[in-house]
């Protein structure tokens, strides 16, 4: 049995973005992981996202995302004093504005959040390094 390869997404409208929330419930990121080029219009994020794809011992592997087209970007909640805190992501929505614009809202568990203003979809998820074994899976209340 070969080694499952590194995941790799692109979204371009929101049911592409409802396959990348999946992939990435539950990853976790350092406030410091979290980059906002305004001038680039990019907002890029580190995870170490669990591996639910994976059927065999949980796993997490790094992953980087990234949203284009964005020009404004607000928090709410996110401890920016305390670079090395810890972020564990819980869905990605978008919300239709001017189309093709809208709003993409990232759910952070314990009430942070962050949403980008973006001129349309365009985000892009890969993993950028190789699976190491996760001491716990994520528990969720049935």
């Amino acid at each position: 049995m070969s080694a499952p390869r590194a995941l790799k997404l692109l979204a371009q409208d929101a049911e592409d973005l409802a396959v990348i929330s999946a992939a990435l419930q539950d990853a976790v990121a350092r406030v410091e992981d979290i980059h906002f080029e305004k001038k680039a219009h990019q907002l890029t994020i580190a995870f170490n996202r669990y591996c639910w794809e994976r059927h065999d011992k949980g796993t997490r592997v790094r992953s980087g995302l990234q949203l284009g087209c964005v020009f404004d970007l607000k928090a709410r909640a996110v401890p920016k004093e305390d670079p090395q805190a810890v972020l564990e992501l819980l869905a990605l929505a978008f919300e239709p504005g001017e189309a093709p614009g809208g709003r993409i809202s990232l759910a952070f568990a314990g009430g942070a959040d962050l949403v980008a203003e973006v001129e349309c979809i365009d985000v892009a998820l890969a993993d950028v390094g190789e699976p190491w074994a996760a001491p716990h899976k994520p528990k969720h209340a049935a």
